[in-house]
């Protein structure tokens, strides 16, 4: 009897049932079980019976009751199940709707199908909810202005749209008529006063990320010289007519100047709109007329890569520093890492190691012999932080850590307060989740048969978009104090460009025989395919009503290419990975080969890799053209031939007019190594399954050169 009681405790609380259809949505049931203990009865006052507590060796009871939540629906039913649904069956789905709607349907067009229009004429004449209207009329209307105050606060930057910002407008109009002095109203006006005063700050003040924004920023990387030493030197003469007025960068303290870097980093990710880092709107920057898409996140990619090239343009800068000097530089820039590291800012921490490990830095092996032991081994023990192996699980790891750690407690806290408090960050490298987004974009459907939104897919998205927000709730604890004297120097440090840094560094060391010096630091890729197990994981654990609940972990990816080595270039034998950036780790979803059209929701059933049915993979390829290491993702299926792929590779990267026939297909392989892709094969097949999915383009005719 204990044994088969063990057995019963051990099944899941929510277990997958199957699928229902009604109305044109598709529900997943699930059967939650809660376990209730039935006492023997007693003899109570006047002859009742009464339950007496259970002994410890009675029988265990439980209840089952079904749980639907929507899968996949039209616009117009998803909207109804925004405004009727049961928030108790559901507790997700309003977070998910409203986190993720700009994927499927505009703001203003979703205030027109929630608010009645025109909102001004058309209230004036509709019964208010005290006049003893209609009472499901009015049971919807308080549907409606829930959702509405849930939308203006968690997502109040949805709404900003200066000057006269309609659709904030619309709702203040119908909040004054459904709901007057409600707290839904007075949020709808204090955020359209906020929005107001917000402008006319904006007019007379400089946010604090445009210090970075000065005419002599990036200024170096403008004009691409030959490969010598006399135009080195016009460089360097270039650099010493504009001269510096005050203290260079690496004058000001380690402290200085990552608090100043942390400021910054938390600043701008405070600013990020989560929405701008959905697969289908951030995978589309790029196109023909998308230049101003997903501004706050673009503005996190330029700081990226201006930290980078800060440390690109004060390491390699002068050419004629001797060896040890330049070791000081380097000893400097792994103490600020380091100071980032403590202060949690892996933003300007993954940039500043992406920099030391890029080709041009970590191939000087004179100056890293000079580089003194207990510095070397901080870079060393912070490169693992950011280890390509299980899928960048170190960073994951360490950032989930960061954000379930508390601040210190109090001895006698005052009563009703916490006990403890959050410390402020960590700002996280926003590339792990752009990644994840990108992914999940790649591999899932928008639209499943029957013109289904598939919102399932918008699920998952939210599950990254809401531990963003929870974290951009935490950057808001950081109380550093800007020092104008060391934003003027992060303003004017030279920076240098992936190819200049690349010239410099071979006038400083040519090209040798090997690097023995150069740190070695582990970069192991595994094949360890995590983002397959949280698309395939028990659909029976949903996040919690809360939106900022955070999700598994999944991805990686660089926001902006950190400085690698030209790929035309030979590096040294023996020199170090070309590209520091992270290394996409590929894996295997059996989805269906039809890819263009819409799908079953049978598609969705996602094994684990290794499965039978593994029959598509997410591959990235990028192009041999010296423009760094942008890729683009490609789902491939197991159908899919050489011209297919270059083609989809060709449009992703926006090429002109692209032709198949004039590239070929490389698979990268470890060891600086490259696979032909012969013209008409099936890519799926003739790729190395053993190595990461990582493709370039190179036009035919060009020299192969190892990657």
């Amino acid at each position: 009897m204990e044994r088969s009681a063990s057995k019963e405790l051990a099944l899941a609380p929510l277990q997958d049932w199957g699928e229902e259809t009604e109305d044109g949505a598709v529900y997943s049931v699930s059967l939650r079980r809660q376990r209730s203990q039935r006492g023997s009865p007693e003899q109570g006052p006047g002859g009742g019976q009464i339950s007496s507590p259970a002994p410890a060796d009675a029988f265990l009871h439980y209840r089952t009751s079904k749980v639907r939540a929507l899968r996949a629906a039209q616009l117009d039913r998803l909207v109804r199940e925004l405004v009727l649904g049961d928030r108790e069956q559901d507790p997700s789905f309003v977070p998910a709707f409203l986190a993720t709607h700009r994927a499927f349907v505009p703001t203003s067009r979703l205030l027109g199908l929630l608010l009645p229009s025109p909102p001004g004429p058309t209230l004036r004449h509709m019964a208010k909810p005290e006049d003893g209207g209609d009472p499901a009329f009015n049971r919807d209307l308080r549907s409606v202005v829930s959702v509405l105050g849930s939308w203006l606060q968690d997502h109040p930057r949805d709404f900003w749209d200066p000057p006269a910002y309609p659709d904030l407008s619309s709702i203040c109009t119908f909040l004054g008529w459904a709901a007057p002095g409600g707290p839904e109203a007075q949020q709808a006006e204090k955020l359209r006063r906020d929005f107001l005063e917000a402008e006319e700050l904006k007019k007379d003040q400089q946010p604090l990320h445009q210090a970075w924004g000065g005419g002599s920023l990036g200024a170096a990387a403008q004009n691409p010289r030959s490969d010598t030493q006399e135009d080195c030197r016009e460089e360097e003469e270039e650099e010493d007519e504009v001269g510096q007025e005050g203290p260079e960068l690496l004058d000001f303290s380690v402290d200085e100047v990552a608090e100043q870097l942390t400021l910054l980093d938390a600043e701008l990710f405070s600013r990020v709109r989560p929405w701008e880092c959905l697969g289908s709107v951030w995978s589309q920057r790029d196109r023909p007329g998308a230049a101003g898409s997903a501004p706050t996140v673009r503005a996190t990619v330029t700081q990226f890569n201006t930290v980078t090239g800060c440390v690109l343009g004060s390491v390699l800068g002068e050419p004629g520093l001797a060896a040890p000097q330049r070791a000081q530089r380097l000893e400097k820039w792994i103490r600020i890492a380091q100071r980032c590291r403590e202060l949690r800012n892996f933003s300007s921490l993954r940039a500043i190691l992406s920099a030391l490990q890029s080709n041009p830095i970590y191939r000087l092996k004179r100056s890293w012999g000079a580089v003194s032991r207990e510095p070397l081994s901080t870079f060393r023990k912070l490169s693992q932080i950011f280890s390509d192996e299980n899928n960048h699980l170190s960073s994951r790891e360490i950032l989930s850590q960061e954000e379930a750690s508390e601040g210190p407690q109090e001895e006698n806290p005052p009563s009703g307060n916490p006990t403890t408090t959050l410390p402020p960050g960590p700002v996280p490298y926003l590339g792990t989740f752009l990644t994840d987004l990108v992914m999940l974009d790649t591999a899932l459907p928008d639209m499943l048969e029957g013109d289904l939104i598939n919102f399932e897919k918008r699920r998952k998205e939210w599950e990254v978009l809401a531990r963003i927000q929870q974290l951009q709730r935490r950057c808001g604890l950081y109380c550093l104090t800007p020092k104008p004297e060391v934003l003027a120097a992060l303003r004017s440090q030279r920076q240098l460009s992936e190819e200049q840094s690349y010239r410099v560094s071979r006038v400083i060391e040519p090209p040798a025989a090997s690097c023995p010096s150069s740190p070695r630091v582990r970069r192991r890729i595994s094949l360890t395919k995590r983002l397959s197990a949280k698309l395939s994981r028990e659909r029976g654990s949903p996040p919690a009503g809360s939106p900022g609940e955070p999700p598994s972990p999944t991805s990686s990816l660089s926001p902006g290419s950190p400085p690698s080595s030209p790929r035309s270039r030979d590096p040294p034998p023996g020199s170090p990975p070309a590209s520091p950036g992270p290394q996409l780790p590929s894996f295997k979803l059996p989805l269906s080969s039809e890819l263009t059209g819409p799908r079953p929701l049978s598609s969705q059933a996602l094994p684990l890799p290794g499965q039978p049915g593994a029959e598509a993979r997410v591959i990235r390829v990028s192009i041999d053209n010296d423009h760094g290491n942008l890729y683009r993702s490609i789902l491939l299926t197991s159908q899919d031939k050489a011209p297919s792929v270059v083609q989809r590779a060709l449009e992703k990267h926006n090429v002109a007019q692209p032709k198949p026939r004039d590239y070929q297909l490389f698979q990268v392989l470890p060891g600086d190594k490259v696979l032909l892709i012969p013209d008409n094969a099936n890519v799926f097949y003739a790729m190395s399954p053993a190595a990461p999915g990582d493709f370039v383009l190179r036009r035919r005719g060009g020299a192969i050169s190892p990657t």
